[in-house]
């Protein structure tokens, strides 16, 4: 009888508990970069933050939403895509308006010009446009010859996840070469951290396909090494030489 009692709770509760964990996926994904559009929006900077960052997660996303013609999975992903797509092509834009507006040689360069030198690095946000069109028309069509074949589906479902768990790479490596962290914000991987950690619990209980396990626990691992980055250039912060020219007491000044 009591448990009976308790059952029209426990459901509406559940239920709660679901639209939240959807919500969560969906929305969940695009929150780390709030804190960093508003650092470059601030501060009119850009280069600590790499673009090729939303170069991955389009290419991910992309991937992802054509996997699911394939072989369909929970509608919160498939939302979750859509999302990140926007939410990168406004980051883009609000970049690549700071980096060109800060640069003293302006000189154009387009998608157009087909120069691999130049590629992620054109002077207009329509440029990344054009881009993000061509590689979803090929690859939309390759999908639409191949999509009767399981093997190909699953290998597109794979390159959509592992692409999306490389994410973090190009912002690693960044940090690499500057050796610092400096213009990165740290609320942004933080953010990462938690909600990949939360988004690989999520696929592990809802028994999505294996691809985006696995994935999800190497994206984990990636966000780690840059919170090690993070600890490691505040602690140790590389020294940059000296040029021969400069005074000692200028460079002390510094």
């Amino acid at each position: 009888m009591e448990a009976g009692g308790l059952e029209w709770l426990l459901v509406p509760m559940q239920q709660l508990v679901s639209w939240g964990a959807a919500g969560a996926m969906v929305f969940g994904g695009v929150v780390p970069y709030i804190p960093q559009y508003r650092d470059i929006r601030r501060t009119q900077n850009a280069e600590g933050f790499s673009t090729y960052v939303c170069l991955v997660l389009l290419v991910a996303n992309i991937l992802r939403i054509l996997f699911w013609f394939g072989r369909h999975f929970e509608s919160p992903l498939l939302w979750q895509s859509i999302i990140m797509i926007i939410t990168m092509l406004l980051m883009l834009k609000l970049c690549t308006e700071v980096r060109v507006s800060n640069e003293l040689n302006i000189k154009r360069r387009s998608f157009a010009d087909f120069d691999l030198n130049y590629f992620w690095h054109w002077s207009k946000f329509t440029d990344y446009v054009q881009c993000v069109l061509t590689f979803t028309g090929v690859t939309g069509y390759i999908t639409y010859l191949w999509l009767d074949s399981s093997l190909f589906v699953e290998t597109l479902g794979f390159l959509a996840v592992f692409t999306e768990a490389m994410l973090g790479v190009p912002q690693l490596y960044r940090n690499y070469q500057n050796r610092s962290t400096e213009g990165m914000s740290v609320k942004m991987v933080l953010m990462w951290t938690s909600g990949d950690t939360f988004k690989t619990v999520y696929f592990i209980l809802n028994q999505a396909p294996f691809q985006f396990s696995i994935c999800g626990l190497l994206q984990v691992f990636v966000d780690i090494a840059i919170l090690l980055q993070v600890y490691l250039y505040s602690y140790y912060p590389h020294q940059k030489p000296v040029p021969h020219t400069a005074h000692p007491a200028s460079t002390k000044a510094l």
